[in-house]
């Protein structure tokens, strides 16, 4: 049994933040931890949840090749649309073969995941109802908010436009079950408010489980130990 954890935009696998995550993930099974394109020291360039879903199946599919028997996949924001998207196209005992046959190059089977965990992901995307998705959003779109991602935040950003635009979070989550999923919000998240965990939930019909966390802000950084190790249970318990 292995978690895959999928850190949020601007991290990468040696941040702080990631390392503790991933250490106390690491209580109840393996951990493989990575970083997406454009962060950190992995190369190219992000494109902020879109073309990350590959990055994710190459790391699922490695630690496949270890020898693990058993996904799940923990994703924290950005990370955390990524494992939903994921698991729409990987998802189940089959590789998600009735949902995602434009992967079909990609290595459906191999890439699959048991269990999906989603922390703090947005609902839909070019969300800007917040103060800092506010600033996310001129980061992203405007050269010099790319120039201090990429020298002072260790992100560098495509600077091309979605085209065509992924399919949002609350699209991938109707096409999980029956794969096991797990939503995880904080009810003083000060980038996506309560609505879009409420809204993945519902997307789920009644397949996901919910847990709004009292006084819990945003990702890995609010991410207390009790709480990493509740996901880290149930990510097991899941994935059989």
């Amino acid at each position: 049994m292995v978690i895959v954890v999928a850190h949020g935009f601007t991290g990468d696998l040696d941040r702080p933040h990631v390392r503790h995550a991933a250490a106390v993930l690491a209580r109840h099974a393996a951990v493989v931890t990575f970083s997406f394109r454009g962060h950190g020291a992995s190369g190219g360039s992000s494109t902020v949840g879109d073309r990350e879903v590959h990055d994710l199946a190459a790391a699922v599919a490695w630690a496949r090749e270890l020898g693990h028997t058993r996904v799940a996949t923990v994703g924290f924001s950005m990370g955390g649309s990524v494992v939903l998207r994921h698991a729409a196209l990987h998802g189940g005992p089959d590789g998600g073969s009735a949902r995602g046959a434009e992967m079909e190059h990609e290595g459906r089977t191999e890439a699959r995941t048991d269990a999906v965990v989603s922390v703090s992901a947005p609902a839909r995307w070019y969300y800007r109802g917040t103060a800092p998705m506010r600033r996310l959003h001129w980061l992203v779109t405007r050269p010099v908010g790319r120039a201090v991602g990429r020298y002072g935040l260790r992100t560098r950003i495509h600077h091309r436009d979605w085209d065509p635009v992924p399919s949002s979070p609350v699209e991938s989550v109707p096409l999980i079950a029956p794969t096991p999923l797990l939503i995880v919000h904080g009810d003083q998240d000060g980038y996506f408010p309560v609505d879009h965990p409420q809204m993945l939930a519902a997307a789920s019909g009644g397949h996901a489980e919910l847990w709004i966390e009292h006084g819990m802000g945003h990702a890995e950084h609010a991410a207390d130990d009790e709480l990493l190790g509740r996901i880290g249970a149930w990510a097991v318990a899941a994935a059989g």
